[in-house]
């Protein structure tokens, strides 16, 4: 019981340090996206139901491993191809988390 409590703890940490790292310089610590970056970028508010609603897990993995583009083709967000599958499902988890 102890383990699988320290290993889930273990796995937040590993969510949160790779936000803080990956993704707070736009989406912002608390995701609400409204950093210069995200604004510029055009970042959702991760705290919104509505946008978490919207947001479907395969959609927001894909974004994670594969980057964003706008319509026109510039680059939104870079791909964060070198986390691991099991990071990225630990991120979407912990965009998750946003949801108020």
């Amino acid at each position: 019981m102890f383990g699988l409590a320290a290993a889930l703890s273990a796995r937040a940490a590993d969510a949160s340090a790779n936000w803080d790292h990956h993704c707070a310089m736009c989406h912002g610590k608390d995701g609400k996206g409204d950093t210069k970056i995200g604004a510029k970028l055009g970042c959702k508010d991760f705290t919104d139901a509505k946008v978490q609603a919207d947001l479907k897990d395969d959609a927001a993995i894909k974004a994670i491993k594969e980057g964003l583009k706008s319509d026109d083709g510039k680059k939104l967000m870079k791909p964060f191809d070198q986390l691991s599958d099991s990071e990225v499902k630990d991120l979407v988890a912990y965009i998750r988390s946003f949801k108020k």
